[in-house]
């Protein structure tokens, strides 16, 4: 039987390739790798290893799918990134050293526990992963949120954000939630005028 490939940005392409004008989306509960940090994540150790941990799970829960009896073939999908602080707005002032954050990445719903628990200790057992212990596999649900695509320097989002949440305003909503970001470009391989971020805000309706 020939192998079945799915893109899986595609076929969620409303909420992984939105424009660059503010939309409201209604986000449905999906499964994540998870892992929790703080702090700033250009320099800090804890968010280079939660990536590289995220990945390593993620592409080895993908060659065993390819390789189940389904014989399915499907892209991994991006990183994603939970941002909170008590302060919420660094969000546009842009002090990441007082972000609390979560890195993910979404798993289809062919996915199941035990191939992401069998996955990790494969990948335990290639390479030395520090983040792999704090690595859970949840289901997370955000609901109503508004969201726009990005393309520039990570640094300067702020006023896409600060747009964001005045779209919000405008539409009677009020921010709830986590600053959420969907990282479509690869930092060390495009130019950073080039890449391309979905910035997502949950919201609660009046």
């Amino acid at each position: 039987m020939p192998t079945t490939k799915i893109d899986f940005k595609r076929e969620l392409r409303e909420l992984y390739a939105p424009g660059r004008t503010p939309v409201l989306v209604e986000v449905p509960e999906m499964a994540f790798l998870m892992i929790d940090g703080r702090g700033d994540p250009n320099t800090a150790d804890s968010y280079r290893e939660a990536i590289e941990a995220l990945y390593a799970v993620s592409y080895t829960v993908k060659f065993a799918v390819k390789r189940g009896p389904a014989e399915i073939d499907f892209g991994v999908m991006p990183l994603e990134g939970l941002w909170w602080s008590e302060d919420p707005t660094v969000f546009s002032t842009g002090d990441k050293s007082a972000w609390n954050w979560t890195a993910m990445i979404m798993q289809p719903e062919l996915v199941k526990a035990d191939i992401v628990e069998e996955a990790r200790h494969q990948a335990a057992a290639k390479k030395s992963l520090p983040a792999l212990e704090l690595l859970r596999y949840e289901r997370f649900a955000e609901g109503p949120a508004a969201q726009v695509m990005y393309v520039g320097p990570y640094q300067d989002e702020g006023p896409t954000i600060a747009a964001l949440h005045a779209f919000i305003a405008e539409h009677g909503g009020t921010l709830t939630g986590k600053h959420h970001e969907i990282y479509l470009g690869d930092p060390r391989r495009a130019a950073p005028e080039k890449l391309k971020t979905v910035i997502r805000q949950p919201l609660a309706r009046a």
